[in-house]
Protein backbone atom coordinates (compact mmCIF):
# COMPACT_ATOMS: atom_id res chain seq x y z
CA UNK A 1 0.00 0.00 0.00
CA UNK A 2 0.98 3.61 -0.56
CA UNK A 3 1.33 5.00 2.96
CA UNK A 4 0.37 8.47 4.18
CA UNK A 5 -0.84 10.46 7.14
CA UNK A 6 -4.44 10.98 6.05
CA UNK A 7 -6.81 12.41 8.63
CA UNK A 8 -8.75 9.14 8.91
CA UNK A 9 -5.66 6.94 8.94
CA UNK A 10 -6.21 5.36 5.52
CA UNK A 11 -3.41 4.49 3.14
CA UNK A 12 -3.32 6.67 0.01
CA UNK A 13 -4.64 3.78 -2.11
CA UNK A 14 -7.43 2.78 0.30
CA UNK A 15 -11.16 3.37 -0.13
CA UNK A 16 -13.25 4.71 2.70
CA UNK A 17 -15.47 2.01 4.24
CA UNK A 18 -18.23 1.49 1.64
CA UNK A 19 -21.56 -0.17 2.41
CA UNK A 20 -24.45 -0.47 -0.04
CA UNK A 21 -27.81 -1.38 1.52
CA UNK A 22 -30.18 -2.65 -1.20
CA UNK A 23 -33.96 -2.12 -1.08
CA UNK A 24 -33.63 0.80 1.32
CA UNK A 25 -37.08 2.09 0.28
CA UNK A 26 -40.30 0.09 0.37
CA UNK A 27 -42.03 1.45 -2.71
CA UNK A 28 -39.39 2.21 -5.35
CA UNK A 29 -38.81 -0.40 -8.07
CA UNK A 30 -35.16 -0.35 -7.03
CA UNK A 31 -33.32 1.48 -4.26
CA UNK A 32 -30.03 1.54 -2.37
CA UNK A 33 -28.48 3.49 0.47
CA UNK A 34 -24.76 3.89 -0.09
CA UNK A 35 -22.32 5.01 2.59
CA UNK A 36 -18.76 5.95 1.65
CA UNK A 37 -17.16 7.01 4.89
CA UNK A 38 -19.38 9.81 6.19
CA UNK A 39 -20.96 10.45 2.79
CA UNK A 40 -24.43 8.91 2.54
CA UNK A 41 -26.66 8.95 -0.55
CA UNK A 42 -30.13 7.45 -0.94
CA UNK A 43 -30.68 6.25 -4.53
CA UNK A 44 -34.09 5.29 -5.93
CA UNK A 45 -34.98 3.96 -9.37
CA UNK A 46 -38.52 4.55 -10.64
CA UNK A 47 -39.83 3.01 -13.86
CA UNK A 48 -42.50 4.86 -15.84
CA UNK A 49 -44.22 4.04 -19.11
CA UNK A 50 -43.28 6.28 -22.03
CA UNK A 51 -40.12 7.99 -23.25
CA UNK A 52 -39.10 11.52 -24.24
CA UNK A 53 -40.53 12.75 -27.52
CA UNK A 54 -37.28 12.25 -29.42
CA UNK A 55 -37.50 8.50 -28.70
CA UNK A 56 -41.16 7.96 -29.44
CA UNK A 57 -41.77 5.19 -31.96
CA UNK A 58 -38.29 3.69 -31.55
CA UNK A 59 -39.22 1.08 -28.89
CA UNK A 60 -36.09 2.24 -27.08
CA UNK A 61 -36.00 3.07 -23.38
CA UNK A 62 -34.49 6.03 -21.58
CA UNK A 63 -32.78 6.74 -18.28
CA UNK A 64 -32.42 10.09 -16.56
CA UNK A 65 -31.30 11.25 -13.12
CA UNK A 66 -32.04 13.91 -10.54
CA UNK A 67 -29.57 14.81 -7.79
CA UNK A 68 -30.21 16.87 -4.70
CA UNK A 69 -28.72 17.55 -1.29
CA UNK A 70 -30.64 17.83 1.96
CA UNK A 71 -30.32 21.19 3.73
CA UNK A 72 -28.25 19.78 6.61
CA UNK A 73 -26.17 17.34 4.60
CA UNK A 74 -23.25 19.70 5.28
CA UNK A 75 -21.80 21.56 8.26
CA UNK A 76 -24.06 24.56 7.70
CA UNK A 77 -27.62 24.57 6.39
CA UNK A 78 -28.13 25.20 2.67
CA UNK A 79 -31.59 26.36 1.53
CA UNK A 80 -33.61 23.87 -0.49
CA UNK A 81 -33.16 24.64 -4.16
CA UNK A 82 -36.92 24.53 -4.67
CA UNK A 83 -37.09 27.73 -2.59
CA UNK A 84 -34.96 29.44 -5.25
CA UNK A 85 -37.22 28.20 -8.02
CA UNK A 86 -34.57 26.28 -9.95
CA UNK A 87 -31.65 23.90 -9.39
CA UNK A 88 -28.14 25.30 -9.24
CA UNK A 89 -25.67 24.84 -12.07
CA UNK A 90 -23.76 22.33 -9.91
CA UNK A 91 -26.88 20.28 -9.28
CA UNK A 92 -27.75 20.20 -12.98
CA UNK A 93 -24.20 19.21 -13.94
CA UNK A 94 -24.12 16.35 -11.42
CA UNK A 95 -27.59 15.14 -12.46
CA UNK A 96 -26.45 14.96 -16.08
CA UNK A 97 -23.27 13.10 -15.10
CA UNK A 98 -25.24 10.49 -13.18
CA UNK A 99 -27.66 10.09 -16.08
CA UNK A 100 -24.89 9.68 -18.65
CA UNK A 101 -23.03 7.21 -16.46
CA UNK A 102 -26.02 4.97 -15.76
CA UNK A 103 -27.31 5.07 -19.33
CA UNK A 104 -23.99 3.44 -20.20
CA UNK A 105 -24.88 0.62 -17.79
CA UNK A 106 -28.22 -0.33 -19.40
CA UNK A 107 -29.07 -1.83 -22.80
CA UNK A 108 -31.75 0.78 -23.46
CA UNK A 109 -32.65 -0.77 -26.80
CA UNK A 110 -33.80 -3.92 -24.99
CA UNK A 111 -36.07 -2.58 -22.23
CA UNK A 112 -38.94 -1.23 -24.33
CA UNK A 113 -40.53 2.20 -24.23
CA UNK A 114 -40.05 2.96 -20.54
CA UNK A 115 -38.15 5.64 -18.67
CA UNK A 116 -36.03 4.87 -15.62
CA UNK A 117 -35.63 7.87 -13.30
CA UNK A 118 -32.82 7.76 -10.76
CA UNK A 119 -33.25 10.05 -7.74
CA UNK A 120 -30.06 10.56 -5.74
CA UNK A 121 -30.58 12.42 -2.46
CA UNK A 122 -27.49 13.26 -0.43
CA UNK A 123 -28.26 12.70 3.24
CA UNK A 124 -24.75 13.58 4.41
CA UNK A 125 -21.89 15.02 2.39
CA UNK A 126 -18.19 14.50 3.11
CA UNK A 127 -16.81 14.47 -0.41
CA UNK A 128 -17.50 12.17 -3.35
CA UNK A 129 -21.27 12.63 -3.47
CA UNK A 130 -21.43 12.39 -7.27
CA UNK A 131 -19.33 9.23 -7.44
CA UNK A 132 -21.29 7.63 -4.59
CA UNK A 133 -24.52 8.51 -6.43
CA UNK A 134 -23.32 6.66 -9.53
CA UNK A 135 -22.08 3.62 -7.61
CA UNK A 136 -25.23 3.34 -5.49
CA UNK A 137 -27.47 4.33 -8.38
CA UNK A 138 -26.27 1.34 -10.38
CA UNK A 139 -27.49 -1.02 -7.65
CA UNK A 140 -30.89 0.70 -7.61
CA UNK A 141 -31.15 0.36 -11.42
CA UNK A 142 -30.10 -3.31 -11.31
CA UNK A 143 -32.75 -4.09 -8.70
CA UNK A 144 -35.43 -2.34 -10.76
CA UNK A 145 -34.50 -4.27 -13.90
CA UNK A 146 -34.37 -7.53 -11.96
CA UNK A 147 -38.00 -6.97 -11.00
CA UNK A 148 -38.98 -6.07 -14.56
CA UNK A 149 -36.97 -8.79 -16.30
CA UNK A 150 -36.30 -11.51 -13.69
CA UNK A 151 -34.98 -14.02 -16.24
CA UNK A 152 -32.82 -11.78 -18.39
CA UNK A 153 -31.87 -8.71 -16.38
CA UNK A 154 -28.17 -9.64 -16.27
CA UNK A 155 -28.04 -9.47 -20.06
CA UNK A 156 -29.34 -5.89 -19.91
CA UNK A 157 -26.62 -4.56 -17.61
CA UNK A 158 -22.93 -3.71 -17.64
CA UNK A 159 -21.87 -2.80 -14.08
CA UNK A 160 -20.66 0.79 -13.66
CA UNK A 161 -18.99 2.42 -10.64
CA UNK A 162 -17.20 5.68 -9.94
CA UNK A 163 -14.59 7.06 -7.57
CA UNK A 164 -12.57 10.21 -7.02
CA UNK A 165 -8.78 10.44 -7.03
CA UNK A 166 -6.56 13.43 -6.57
CA UNK A 167 -3.20 14.89 -5.69
CA UNK A 168 -3.02 16.21 -2.13
CA UNK A 169 0.22 17.57 -0.76
CA UNK A 170 2.01 16.20 -3.81
CA UNK A 171 0.72 12.65 -3.20
CA UNK A 172 -1.83 10.72 -5.31
CA UNK A 173 -4.80 9.64 -3.20
CA UNK A 174 -7.89 7.50 -3.71
CA UNK A 175 -11.44 8.39 -2.64
CA UNK A 176 -11.01 11.92 -1.31
CA UNK A 177 -13.08 13.13 1.62
CA UNK A 178 -14.12 16.78 1.83
CA UNK A 179 -11.02 18.00 3.67
CA UNK A 180 -8.77 16.37 1.05
CA UNK A 181 -10.86 17.47 -1.91
CA UNK A 182 -10.94 21.08 -0.74
CA UNK A 183 -7.14 21.23 -0.51
CA UNK A 184 -6.26 19.07 -3.54
CA UNK A 185 -3.83 20.20 -6.21
CA UNK A 186 -5.70 18.01 -8.69
CA UNK A 187 -9.12 16.41 -8.50
CA UNK A 188 -10.31 13.66 -10.88
CA UNK A 189 -13.68 11.87 -10.92
CA UNK A 190 -13.56 8.59 -12.82
CA UNK A 191 -16.54 6.57 -14.07
CA UNK A 192 -15.77 3.12 -15.49
CA UNK A 193 -17.56 -0.10 -16.32
CA UNK A 194 -16.73 -3.71 -15.51
CA UNK A 195 -15.19 -4.19 -18.98
CA UNK A 196 -12.51 -1.64 -18.13
CA UNK A 197 -14.01 1.06 -20.39
CA UNK A 198 -14.08 4.65 -19.16
CA UNK A 199 -17.47 6.35 -19.27
CA UNK A 200 -16.26 9.72 -18.05
CA UNK A 201 -13.10 11.28 -16.63
CA UNK A 202 -13.51 14.72 -15.09
CA UNK A 203 -10.11 16.16 -14.24
CA UNK A 204 -9.27 19.56 -12.78
CA UNK A 205 -5.97 21.09 -11.73
CA UNK A 206 -6.61 23.47 -8.85
CA UNK A 207 -3.18 25.01 -8.31
CA UNK A 208 -0.64 23.45 -10.65
CA UNK A 209 -1.07 21.43 -13.82
CA UNK A 210 -0.27 17.74 -14.14
CA UNK A 211 1.26 15.82 -17.00
CA UNK A 212 0.08 12.66 -18.77
CA UNK A 213 2.24 10.43 -16.58
CA UNK A 214 0.63 11.85 -13.42
CA UNK A 215 -2.83 11.38 -14.93
CA UNK A 216 -1.94 7.78 -15.72
CA UNK A 217 -0.98 7.15 -12.09
CA UNK A 218 -4.28 8.62 -10.94
CA UNK A 219 -6.23 6.46 -13.39
CA UNK A 220 -4.39 3.36 -12.16
CA UNK A 221 -5.38 4.29 -8.62
CA UNK A 222 -9.00 4.84 -9.70
CA UNK A 223 -9.07 1.51 -11.57
CA UNK A 224 -8.07 -0.38 -8.44
CA UNK A 225 -10.69 1.43 -6.39
CA UNK A 226 -13.43 0.83 -8.96
CA UNK A 227 -12.63 -2.89 -9.04
CA UNK A 228 -13.28 -2.99 -5.29
CA UNK A 229 -16.51 -1.01 -5.67
CA UNK A 230 -17.73 -3.39 -8.38
CA UNK A 231 -17.25 -6.27 -5.96
CA UNK A 232 -19.18 -4.39 -3.27
CA UNK A 233 -22.01 -3.78 -5.74
CA UNK A 234 -22.05 -7.47 -6.66
CA UNK A 235 -22.17 -8.49 -3.00
CA UNK A 236 -25.00 -6.08 -2.32
CA UNK A 237 -27.07 -7.46 -5.20
CA UNK A 238 -26.30 -11.06 -4.20
CA UNK A 239 -27.68 -10.36 -0.72
CA UNK A 240 -31.09 -9.83 -2.36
Amino acid sequence: MIQSARTDGRANDELRPCIIEPDALAFAEGSALISCGRTKVLCAASVQDGVPRFLEGTDRGWLTAEYSMLPRATLTRSPREVSRGHPSGRTQEISRLIGRSLRAAVSLSEIGAVTIIIDCDVLQADGGTRTASITGGYVAVALALRRLFPESYRDLLTPVAAVSVGVVGGMPMLDLDYSEDSSADADVNVVRNARGEYIEVQSTAERVGFDREALGRLLDLADAGIERLLRIQEGSLASR
